[in-house]
């Protein structure tokens, strides 16, 4: 005989969460904007530095900008210049496009702890990003 409530009962489905790959990523220079050669050839890193550099990367690229780049990559903080809102909207503002960039990233879990500033005519970004490899700071001039 069938259950009145067939939802109901002994089994469970679990949920599965997808295994990521290890990310990887070329190895760059921060100071100088350019990838890091070994031997020659390209530095990779993995894991959470793979991902600092990925969000280095998506926070200077201008989205929609260059059609090599997917839609889905970059930011859009070069939307705020010009604008005049409130040094306090302004901020807040860049801190949720910030988060916008690089929330898309499924390696990045949640990005905290944001504070931007200007300085020497860049805009500084400081924040803690939680990611499958744990937490790893986010610093980055745009």
């Amino acid at each position: 005989m069938g259950q009145l409530f067939p939802f109901f009962g002994d089994h469970v489905q679990e949920d599965t969460v997808e295994e990521l790959p290890l990310y990887k990523e070329v190895a760059w220079d921060f100071i100088h904007n350019i990838p890091l050669l070994k031997n020659g050839d390209y530095d990779i890193v993995t894991g959470n530095l793979a991902i600092e550099t990925w969000a280095y990367k998506a926070l200077k690229t201008v989205r929609y900008r260059w059609e090599i780049y997917s839609t889905d990559f970059g930011s859009e903080i070069d939307n705020l210049i010009g604008e005049s809102y409130t040094p306090n909207l302004t901020k807040a503002e860049c801190v949720r496009y910030i988060e916008e960039a690089l929330l898309i990233n499924p390696y990045i879990r949640s990005i905290s702890n944001v504070q931007v500033g200007f300085e020497k005519g860049f805009l500084t970004v400081v924040g803690d990003m939680e990611t499958v490899y744990g937490k790893t700071a986010l610093e980055v001039w745009v």
